[in-house]
């Protein structure tokens, strides 16, 4: 994959508040913002997990560590899902 080189500048305080160490910043970045892209919606899991170069599960273990919700959808959307879901295999499988 093509890297795209940003230059940017942070207080040092970004580092002890990250508690990473400075070779270790660039992944950490990249880290949060592929959380916080999926947590807005804009990417997959799996996506996630690509851009980060780790699996869709380890993503998925990622996203429980910084508490952010795998499912985003409600329980009613979630019951007319699987309705729908339901509708779908019973009219196709007969």
């Amino acid at each position: 994959m093509n890297a795209l080189s940003v230059n940017l500048n942070f207080p040092p305080e970004i580092l002890s508040t990250l508690n990473v160490p400075e070779t270790r910043l660039a992944a950490k970045l990249c880290e949060l913002i592929a959380l916080e892209l999926f947590r807005e919606g804009v990417i997959s899991a799996g996506k996630g997990g690509e851009l980060i170069g780790i699996s869709k599960g380890e993503f998925i273990q990622l996203l429980a560590q910084h508490e952010i919700p795998y499912f985003n959808q409600s329980p009613a959307e979630l019951v007319a899902e699987v309705d729908r879901l339901e509708q779908f295999l019973s009219e196709n499988t007969r």
